[in-house]
């Protein structure tokens, strides 16, 4: 039996709002990032310390699209680890998710969020994975819809506009993420629900959608740095979230969506602060550590290299660390390796060097104990 639903017309932005329900939820979403920002703003050199939240956040929004790789996956893949095909794509795909974040942040610093952007990052997500061969880089010129893997049309649980309307939505999207609306949080749960909505490509939309984020947040100076991320929320209430969106296309419930993303935001918030306190103290704990057991200038070098690269090889460490001789860089390997302030996951053998990891860096990445 053929469906009766038929591409949907976006809503002309910005959307009626009932601002009064919202004025709680928004005052403490907007605190709940405050104190997450503030966290991060006395850390210093975030950029490192953070690093393993980043690709976290990467592994969590691949995963919600049905990709299956852990984040120490990914870190043993870049310190040398050989996985099979089928897994390296999926690796790959995180990879890529990161690279483009990363190429995002550095293009914020002098200009705003366009479509031209998030045409550039789509290509950075799609390179040499699945959905190289759906035009990455490029809007969709033909019909998609959301269903079931491998399903038609007519069993769609939701179908997107038709590429003409598409193109008329994406130009009104563009337009508003340039306004100045009085709560930017709000404004960006808008502006992710509209591009899930308006789905402008043939794959690729979940991720593009939910690295809009932080973008916009960082953009709107609610953060210093783009890294507060909601996939871990969002794979937590999937069927919330989905349902969420879908009544704003069949029931025009913008209301409801809105009061679902600032109480995601608040939740995230919290525990993304939470993290981010956990990884600086291991960072002071590990720093007076290293001093110590190391007894050598070049700890906080060697520190460094595992809070950007939680697990890594003794090639890349060497490297990285810019230790002046090899003999220095594997006597400090070893002394952190005895002291048990590292780990050995993968002996050196042959051409292939030590794969090294810090258990408690990764497990409270991941939110739980992957090594012990």
């Amino acid at each position: 039996m053929a469906s009766t639903k038929k591409p949907c017309i976006p809503d002309t932005l910005p959307p009626d709002i009932e601002w009064n329900g919202l004025v709680r939820l928004v005052s403490q979403a907007i605190s709940a990032i405050a104190r997450y920002d503030g966290t991060l703003s006395g850390i210093v050199n975030s950029a490192v310390l953070l690093s393993p939240i980043t690709v976290n956040e990467a592994v969590l929004s691949s995963k919600i699209e049905g990709t299956y790789a852990t984040l120490g996956e990914v870190l043993q893949h870049e310190a040398g680890e050989v996985f099979e095909e089928e897994k390296k794509i999926d690796i790959q795909e995180i990879i890529n998710y990161r690279k483009a974040l990363l190429i995002a942040e550095d293009y914020l610093k002098d200009r705003p969020i366009s479509m031209s952007l998030i045409r550039e990052l789509h290509s950075v997500l799609m390179d040499s994975v699945r959905g190289q061969d759906k035009n990455p880089g490029s809007f969709r010129e033909n019909q998609n819809w959301i269903g079931k893997r491998g399903r038609p049309i007519e069993e769609a649980r939701f179908i997107p506009p038709n590429p003409i309307v598409m193109k008329e939505s994406i130009d009104n999207l563009e337009s508003f993420i340039s306004m100045d609306i009085d709560d930017p949080i709000v404004q960006m749960a808008i502006i992710h629900a509209q591009f899930e909505i308006i789905h402008p490509f043939n794959d690729g939309n979940g991720r593009l959608g939910r690295m809009l984020i932080p973008l916009f947040l960082c953009q709107k100076k609610v953060l210093q740095r783009p890294v507060f991320y909601l996939s871990e929320f969002i794979e937590q209430n999937d069927l919330e979230y989905r349902d969420r969106l879908l009544a704003i296309t069949e029931k025009g419930d913008w209301h409801g969506w809105v009061k679902f993303f600032l109480n995601a935001v608040i939740v995230q918030a919290e525990r993304n602060t939470n993290k981010a306190q956990k990884i600086h103290d291991l960072y002071k704990k590990m720093k007076e550590e290293f001093i110590r057991i190391t007894n050598s200038k070049h700890a906080l070098a060697a520190l460094d290299v595992f809070f950007s690269k939680p697990i890594v090889n003794a090639s890349v460490f060497y490297e990285l660390s810019s230790i002046p001789t090899k003999v220095t860089a594997n006597n400090i390997l070893r002394s952190l390796t005895e002291a048990r302030l590292i780990k050995v996951i993968k002996e050196g053998k042959g051409q292939s060097p030590t794969v090294y990891v810090m258990p408690e860096l990764i497990n409270i990445s991941e939110g739980k104990e992957v090594y012990q």
